[in-house]
């Protein structure tokens, strides 16, 4: 369960936080939409205050029915805020949330970013995996089933983690194959799923750790919790809370977040009642 982050060990076997540093002005919640520069270095420098592992750039929306961003603008808006970043945080550890290969690419080699998170498992980008192989960081695997327009538009699975799994499974075969070990997998909350989907998949959360790697859970201030709570995603940060929990005692090795003070404080309680992490002779 340990990731070699340039050059450095990060050991999963205790939870991380991923902060989300959205760099757009399009995703779904305000609060992590940042645009100017002074605001990017204080969002960042917030949540490694809070606790932050991991800091996420964004520079195009992925919410469902989202438009594409021009890539030299996405590349322009991920490749500044990590630079901004790395400038005053240099020990900070970068990932950059992009499908495109070319934006991933000039965020890795030339500003500093350390991980790639990909939501299309590189499906939408034929040049991601290649990159992936020849930069030889980690890479987060995402699954989505569609594109960002698309996804949600009647997804169907017959059983949603099994079929997840499969894809895992045949999406890191030529990537292993490649030489690369360093890859967390991520099912993929609300990316071509529906609300009962979504539930499923965090009730059998454990089953995904059966790979042996990191699995990242993307829960904050989604619409599975909104919608069924009947609030919007500004007033979703205690429902976002009480499933980060059911997620850790689940398995999960990350938490990714809009909220890194709260999401930390949740790890901590987690902490206090398994000290030694949850063991799980099986997978239910």
């Amino acid at each position: 369960m340990n990731i070699n982050v340039r050059g450095r060990l990060m050991d999963f076997s205790r939870p991380r936080v991923m902060g989300i540093i959205n760099v757009n002005d399009n995703s779904f919640f305000p609060g992590s939409r940042y645009m100017q520069d002074d605001d990017i270095v204080r969002a960042a420098a917030m949540m490694l205050a809070d606790g932050a592992d991991i800091l996420d750039i964004g520079g195009c929306s992925t919410r469902p029915g989202s438009e594409e961003v021009p890539e030299p603008v996405e590349r322009e808006r991920v490749c500044r805020a990590a630079g901004l970043i790395l400038k005053k945080f240099p020990e900070a550890v970068i990932s950059v949330d992009t499908y495109r290969s070319s934006v991933a690419a000039a965020a890795v080699s030339d500003y500093g970013a350390a991980i790639i998170n990909d939501i299309s498992g590189g499906e939408l980008d034929e040049g991601m995996f290649p990159l992936v192989v020849r930069l030889n960081v980690p890479y987060i695997l995402t699954h989505m089933q569609g594109t960002p327009a698309t996804m949600q538009v009647n997804p169907h699975y017959d059983d949603v983690v099994s079929e997840i799994l499969v894809w895992f499974s045949q999406r890191m075969k030529p990537l292993k194959e490649s030489g690369v070990r360093d890859i967390i997998l991520d099912p993929g909350f609300g990316f071509g799923k529906n609300e009962d989907h979504n539930f499923e998949m965090l009730r059998r959360f454990s089953e995904f750790r059966i790979a042996g790697m990191p699995v990242l859970a993307g829960l904050s201030r989604k619409t599975m919790i909104w919608k069924s709570l009947d609030i919007s995603p500004v007033q979703a940060l205690n429902g976002t809370t009480a499933l980060n929990m059911a997620a850790l005692m689940k398995g999960a090795s990350i938490l990714r977040v809009h909220d890194v003070r709260e999401a930390r404080q949740v790890v901590s309680l987690f902490e206090k009642m398994y000290p030694g992490g949850v063991q799980f002779d099986h997978y239910s």
